[in-house]
C-alpha cells in the first residue's frame, strides 16, 4: 500500500525483493487487494486503482501498523481518567483505542458502528449513540443528524483520527463530510486527543479539519519524523509515542 500511495504500478519481483519475502506472498497480498478494489492485477505486478489522494479501504488499513495501533490505543486508555465522558472517532486506530476501553468506567460516544458491540458488552461503559447516516465500508456515521448530536454535548476528551497531519496543512481528511463531524467533536470537548501511526506524517488528506495548534495531545509510535515531532511541541501539544515492534517498551 505504500508503494501504490506514491506510484501507479508495482511489479511483483520489485516487491519481492524490497520486502525480503517470496514473489508467491506478494502475489497473493495483490490477489487480496484486488479483491478489495484497490488495484488490478497485471502481467507480474498490479495497478493502483485508487484515484490520487483516495483512502485505502477499512479491511486494507486494519492490517496496516497493526502492532503501533494496539500500543497507542493502550497508551490513550491510560490517559483518560473513569468518569469522562469521550467521543471517540472512527478508524482503525479509534477502533484499537475503543478495545482498550472495554474495563473502564466512561461515556463514549463512538462515530462508528464497528466499536458498537464492544462497548455495548462492556460492564461499566455508558454506551451513548449519535444519530446520522452510516457511510458504506467505513461504517463512520456521518451528516446533520450525526453533528447535531455531537453538539447537543459536552465532552471532556475527543479522541480523533485523521487521515493524515502535519504542521504546515494541521489535521486533514479525505471524506469532506467526516471533516464536519470530527470539527464537531473537537468543538464540543474539553481536551483533544488525536491518534496516528507515524506513517500519517507523510500525507496531507484533501479536507482540512483544523490547524495542530488546536490539538492538546498526539499519541503515535516512535517514527515519528523528528522535525514534525518538534512542531507540534513548539506548538505547545504534547507528544506521547509508543515503541515500534522490536523497540524496548
Amino acid at each position: 500500500m505504500n508503494a501504490l500511495r506514491t506510484q501507479d504500478s508495482v511489479t511483483v519481483a520489485e516487491l519481492a525483493a524490497e520486502h525480503g519475502v517470496s514473489e508467491m506472498t506478494i502475489r497473493r497480498d495483490l490477489d487480496e487487494l484486488a479483491q478489495q478494489g484497490v488495484v488490478r492485477r497485471v502481467r507480474g505486478g498490479a495497478l493502483s486503482l485508487l484515484l490520487r489522494g483516495e483512502e485505502p479501504p477499512f479491511g486494507v488499513r486494519e492490517r496496516e501498523a497493526v502492532e503501533a495501533k494496539k500500543r497507542i490505543g493502550a497508551e490513550v486508555a491510560g490517559l483518560l481518567a473513569d468518569g469522562e465522558a469521550v467521543v471517540l472517532d472512527g478508524g482503525t486506530t479509534a477502533l484499537e483505542v475503543a478495545r482498550a476501553l472495554v474495563d473502564r468506567r466512561l461515556t463514549v460516544l463512538p462515530l462508528a458502528l464497528q466499536p458498537v458491540p464492544l462497548l455495548a458488552a462492556a460492564p461499566r461503559v455508558r454506551l451513548v449513540l449519535p444519530g446520522g447516516e452510516v457511510r458504506k465500508g467505513e461504517l463512520n456515521v456521518m451528516g446533520p443528524l450525526t453533528e447535531s448530536s455531537i453538539k447537543a454535548l459536552r465532552f471532556d476528551t475527543a479522541v480523533v483520527g485523521c487521515c493524515g497531519l502535519s504542521a504546515e496543512h494541521g489535521l486533514t481528511a479525505h471524506d469532506l463530510p467526516e471533516v464536519a463531524v470530527k470539527q464537531a467533536a473537537i468543538a464540543s470537548a474539553r481536551r483533544v486527543i488525536v491518534v496516528c501511526d507515524s506513517g500519517k506524517f507523510s500525507r496531507t488528506a484533501f479536507g482540512a479539519v483544523c490547524p495542530i495548534s488546536r490539538l492538546d495531545v498526539v499519541v503515535t509510535d516512535s517514527g515519528i519524523p523528528r522535525e514534525q515531532r518538534d512542531a507540534l511541541v513548539a506548538a505547545g501539544v504534547i507528544v506521547r509515542e509508543v515503541p515500534l515492534a522490536g523497540e524496548p517498551g
